[in-house]
């Protein structure tokens, strides 16, 4: 028996679309509820749309302004109450199901519609920023993830694991999303406080997001950093041609990381996806620099590889 309307599912398509803009991982996002940053989000009509991703392309450019290049399916966000988390859902909410996309594009031009902009990826997430040590916030993150462990083993043992405030652990810069699902489960983030109907404290770390966007976006950054050490998802992000500082600077902004300069270039070299063009670029500010281009042929084939992350020790 079908369902009425008012019981039924609403699917909405989310659009996580970086690219990198004055050596920064930037975000595509538009106004949210509250001053809070949206991403780009629109609903999927059955009756009127063939398939997902035409229908994420369509609603994205008509937000934004921008056309999509490269996108792949990161995720389904379907929990009970997603789009309105203070509510109780009674017999007449529709459920709201949104499926997630990860979008890279070498186009960082400004988006041409009013609202919609690139926003720093480590302006929402600080904690995520390792390239100078750890970042400033997170001393008082760890305070406040103590105090939510209050001597608990089990939590503190996920606190440890996820933020490696010591050694012997070690910092996973692909865990993002548990990262941040710590921190919303231990009150400690804006989100965190609006669903529970509290003020939101003037020192929650970074820039708050509408509905769950923070939570998708986090699901895309730990993909993207995930899959730059399998797959050379990174020269999605590149233009035709960069010198290797340049790519350098790239892998450390997604990554969140320092990168050792020589033992970087040394894996760059031993991927072979890159060659030199016989021209020099005169924009370093410095001596001018050799300009690199990627190797023809299908990036995506199985037998490719990514690019190294050798930390800076």
């Amino acid at each position: 028996m079908e369902l009425p309307a008012e019981q039924g599912v609403r699917i909405g398509l989310s659009a996580v679309v970086i690219a990198l803009r004055n050596r920064r991982a930037c975000v595509l996002t538009t106004p949210g509820a509250a001053a809070a940053l949206a991403l780009p989000f629109g609903p999927f009509d059955p009756a009127r749309d063939r398939t997902f991703e035409l229908a994420l392309r369509a609603f994205v450019t008509a937000q934004t302004g921008f056309r999509l290049g490269f996108v792949e399916q990161l995720y389904t966000f379907g929990d009970l109450g997603r789009d309105s988390p203070r509510a109780t859902p009674g017999p007449e909410h529709r459920r709201e199901v949104s499926v997630g996309y990860l979008a890279l594009t070498a186009d960082a031009a400004d988006a041409p519609l009013t609202g919609a902009r690139w926003t720093p990826v480590l302006d929402i997430f600080p904690w995520e920023d390792r390239r100078d040590g750890a970042a400033a916030c997170l001393a008082p993150l760890l305070d406040g993830l103590t105090a939510w462990a209050a001597g608990d083993p089990r939590r503190q043992a996920r606190v440890d694991a996820l933020f490696a405030p010591a050694p012997p652990h070690r910092w996973n810069e692909g865990r993002v999303l548990e990262r941040y699902e710590l921190l919303y489960e231990a009150g400690l983030v804006a989100e965190a406080a609006r669903d529970r109907d509290r003020p939101v404290p003037s020192d929650a770390p970074g820039r708050a997001m509408a509905s769950d966007h923070r939570r998708i976006l986090a699901t895309g950054l730990g993909r993207l950093r995930s899959k730059l050490k399998y797959r050379p998802v990174l020269f999605d992000l590149m233009p035709p041609t960069f010198t290797l500082s340049e790519l350098q600077a790239a892998a450390e902004a997604v990554a969140g990381l320092s990168l050792h300069k020589q033992n970087f270039r040394r894996g760059v070299e031993r991927t072979g996806l890159v060659e030199p063009t016989g021209r020099l670029s005169a924009a370093t500010g410095g001596r001018p620099a050799e300009l690199f281009r990627t190797i023809g042929g299908d990036l995506s084939a199985a037998d490719t590889l990514g690019l190294p992350l050798p930390a800076q020790r």
